[in-house]
């Protein structure tokens, strides 16, 4: 747990030790069930590669979404876990988990679809543009396949892209698409959320 959560934890009035260890204890072996599943599908892709064994494309999809949400921990978890919170990032990794192959291929293209529409809004040098308004709504949709569309809101979203600027690795990834990407969606949505 994160020490701020920790800290407000037990500061609250109605603080009951026990249930805050049962739902620490639950956090944690909800990550070690998902670690186990991974390790499991990566010993499977090791014995299909050597020729021992075959997997069917299921297997695959379910390891390929095992992999993306590993990575996306190993980069982003504990800073998101304590910005956040366990549940949500747990929330959010588990509607990945949960997504079909069709779901999938939507998101990888929904992700393609905002990255193109940034690149052309970006050409346009005006962030209250309608094609800079394109990509903050394809940044929303993409955005609510994480959070969800019942814990969408403008003022998160704009934060967001605050810390898209604040933070160099955030910068770096949109500043690939289009020099000066970051600071163009954070400008944009700015103006897209503040209308909402």
């Amino acid at each position: 747990m994160a020490l701020q959560d920790i800290q407000k934890l037990i500061n609250a009035p109605d603080f009951d030790r026990q249930k805050a260890l049962e739902f620490h204890l639950s956090s944690l072996l909800e990550r070690r069930k998902r670690i186990d599943v991974l390790i499991e599908n990566v010993k499977k892709t090791i014995r299909s590669v050597k020729g021992e064994i075959a997997m069917d494309d299921n297997e695959k999809f379910e390891g390929l979404k095992q992999q993306f949400v590993a990575e996306n921990e190993q980069k982003f978890g504990k800073e998101a876990r304590e910005k956040y919170g366990d549940k949500a990032v747990d929330e959010a990794n588990a509607r990945l988990m949960s997504m079909s192959a069709e779901q999938y291929k939507a998101f990888i293209q929904l992700s393609n679809d905002v990255n193109e529409a940034l690149r052309e809004a970006v050409k346009t040098g005006d962030p209250t543009s309608e094609k800079a308004r394109r990509a903050c709504e394809l940044h929303k949709k993409w955005l609510c396949f994480f959070w969800g569309e019942e814990k969408y809101s403008p003022e998160a979203h704009k934060n967001l892209g605050n810390m898209y600027v604040a933070d160099e690795r955030f910068k770096a990834y949109y500043d690939n698409i289009a020099p000066g990407c970051a600071q163009f969606l954070s400008d944009a949505l700015e103006v897209f959320c503040s209308a909402q």
